[in-house]
């Protein structure tokens, strides 16, 4: 079962009224919890495609390399090259 946490979060001046205009009738979320999940899946979204986003660039970087500059490793090549 997935664990749940409990935040309590304090915000005044600026970021009070800012929450108050996205939550309630006039906003587009029905409570200040909605929005708050709503906030975190989307960093939680945007660290994910970040990773992605990285992890194509050093394949791209990797297959752009020219073919001569691959040598072939044995197994055993590659297990000892990892360890040092």
């Amino acid at each position: 079962m997935p664990r749940t946490t409990t935040m309590t979060v304090r915000v005044s001046g600026a970021l009070s009224e800012f929450v108050a205009t996205n939550v309630g009738e006039d906003g587009a979320y029905e409570n200040v919890s909605e929005y708050i999940r709503d906030l975190i899946r989307r960093d939680k979204e945007r660290v994910e495609r970040e990773a992605f986003d990285r992890l194509k660039a050093e394949l791209k970087r990797a297959f752009a390399a020219p073919e001569d500059s691959y040598k072939p490793l044995t197994a055993a090549e590659v297990i000892a090259r990892n360890r040092t």
